[in-house]
This record gives C-alpha cells, structure tokens and sequence, in this order.
C-alpha cells in the first residue's frame, strides 16, 4: 500500500511540472455551451448531498467539463453563459420564441415539491458552478440580453481568423451546425460524434452554408419556429437538390420555387410563407449574430484578457462543502490531472 502511494505522489508531481510547449491559449480552444452541458445533467442524475440539497446538474457539470478537457486535449477553454434576458433580441423578432421553455418541470425528483423549487436549484446550482469556473484556468463569459449562441458564433469567426484556431463547440445544440467549417468543429457530448463540413453533408444531406436553410424551412420545435408543413429533408433535398452541393441564399430558394410553382404544392406553400422564413432565418442565423456594439467589446476584452490562475485548494474546499466527496475518486488528483496542464497555456 505504501509503495501505490509513494507512485501516486510521484504521478502527481511528474504532472505539475512546467511542460514546454510552443502552443498557447488560443492554438486548440475548446467553446462549452454553459447552460445545454448543465441542463443535461441537471436532467439526468438525481444525487442530493447529506444536507438534501439536490447537487445533480452542479456535480454532473463538473464532471462533465474535466471529461471533456480529458477527451478534446484543448490548450484554452471557454464556457459561455446565457445572460438574463438572453432571448429579449429575438422575441421581438418572434413573439413566440421559446415560450415554451421553462413552464414545466424537467426532473421528477422527489427533491422538489413544485417547479418554483426545481427552478430555485438551477439557479442556485448554477452560480455555484460560476464559483468553481473561478478557481479554473478557464475563461468564463456572459452579457446581458445575449445568449451564448451569438457569443460562441461571434468566437467562431474572430478565433480562427486572430489565431488561426482551431476551435471545438460543445453543445448539443443543432444550430451551432451552420458555423461548421474547415477551423470550426463540433463535439455532441450525448451522441458523442463530432462534426465537420463532410459530416454535416453526410447526416443532413445538404452544404454545410445550407443548413441555416435546412432549420429555416423545416423549422424547430425546440424553440417554437414552424417549418412548411408537409416538408421533410428527403423532400427537402428533392424539390430544392442544389441544396446539396451548392451555398444558396434565401432568395434562390424562392426564386428556384416561383420557377418550379406548378410541378409540387410545397412551391406555393414557401412563397406563401416568404416574410415568415426571412424571420425566422434572421432569427437563427450565427454567421451574423444579434449583438450590439457594447456586447462585441465585451466578447472581444474575454478574448483579449488573461486565463484565470489555477486555484487548486480552493476548488477542493468548495468540492468538500458542497458534500461531493464520494463523487469524483481521489478528487486532487483528478483537478491536478485536468487543469494544471492547461493553466500552462497562455
């Protein structure tokens, strides 16, 4: 036993030793979608402390992001929160965007008695993720009146083009597809697949530059955007088959509909529905993200500034209180195992 301790401590020194490198920060940068990685925990795992206060989303999240770390090996690390009043831009272009989020439960755990309850945990979980993010070499980002999907899309453009990164967006998400390009790929932690421009095409059949296009026309449930009735991607790729191999706007799809109106009804039923798709492409589209001037300063100083220190006795203390000992198996060297190594890119 002493000689598999003496090796455990020799392990973990070896790990805190400075490693040379000639990447920084920015070489690899891995972009987590904050609030889609805690919900799908939050959701998923049912863990109270002795306390019993319900710590699921909290445990699962931090877990989760060393996971990730572990898995991408990236050389700088941001996590972007939605701000309060993130959805306000687009309910004004859509009244009814997501206005169906947040009316019932998620869980049915027998932590909560009510949805005021349950809605009192993320809130308290999620703030005390912040607190952990602080002690990370990590950036954490989140503006006002803006959601996490604009930031990481203004990231994805002014990464590779300042330090010709190559960056990974983590988030189930599907509309962070359309951003996908030959610097920019994307990591579904619940399927677990990653998805370049070859991907994109292989999975949705169409361009990677279409698949704004493609959300436009079919729609999107999850957020309360109706597609053209009656069209599915098989149709989709039938009636429109440029769609496929050639970058179109929406104005070709129109045009390509007023030339094929008498041959199929979902022709009439787009031009009908004109003023309705420009909407709803303006409102899901990344490549030209609702932001104000002061939010791109905002975007731009998170770039800019320095990585956060490494704060490794302090995370523990926090891990400790908050009762999630028995959760992560030798919990120093798993912090020191993840985040040392990254807190030596700059």
């Amino acid at each position: 036993m002493k000689a598999e301790y003496k090796a455990l401590l020799e392990n973990i020194k070896e790990v805190e030793e400075v490693i040379p490198t000639d990447e920084n920060f920015h070489s690899r940068v891995l972009v987590i979608d904050a609030l889609n990685l805690f919900f799908r925990n939050f959701a998923t795992i049912n863990m109270t402390n002795n306390d019993g206060a319900h710590i699921g989303g909290l445990a699962g999240f931090i877990r989760s992001l060393g996971s990730l770390i572990q898995l991408l090996q990236p050389t700088g690390v941001y996590v972007i929160f939605d701000g309060v009043g993130s959805s306000t831009n687009r309910k004004n272009l859509l009244p009814e965007y997501k206005s169906n989020r947040g009316i019932s439960r998620i869980t049915n755990w027998d932590a909560f008695e009510s949805l005021d309850d349950e809605n009192d945990a993320k809130v308290g979980q999620i703030t005390r993720i912040i607190h952990y993010l602080q002690c990370l070499p990590i950036k954490v980002g989140m503006i006002d009146k803006a959601e996490a999907d604009d930031m990481i899309a203004y990231m994805a453009k002014e990464l590779p083009r300042r330090f010709n990164s190559q960056m990974i967006i983590v988030s189930s998400d599907k509309d962070y597809l359309q951003l996908v390009n030959d610097n920019v790929t994307m990591y579904r932690p619940v399927t677990k697949v990653f998805y370049g421009p070859k991907d994109v095409k292989r999975e949705f059949m169409v361009h990677p530059d279409n698949f704004i296009i493609y959300k436009t026309m079919l729609g999107d449930q999850s957020d309360k955007i109706e597609g053209i009735k009656g069209l599915g991607p098989k149709t989709l790729l039938k009636l429109f088959p440029d769609i496929l191999d050639v970058p179109m706007s929406m104005q070709d799809i129109f045009d390509y509909a007023e030339d094929h109106l008498t041959e199929h009804q979902i022709y009439a039923r787009v031009l009908f529905a004109r003023q309705n798709l420009l909407n709803h492409y303006k409102l899901m589209d990344l490549k030209n993200p609702i932001l104000d001037d002061r939010q791109i300063d905002y975007i731009n100083g998170l770039i800019n500034e320095e990585n956060n220190e490494f704060h490794k006795k302090h995370f523990i203390e926090l891990y400790e209180m908050d009762g999630l000992a028995h959760f992560i198996k030798n919990i120093s060297y798993w912090v020191t195992d993840i985040y040392f190594k990254l807190s030596q890119f700059k």
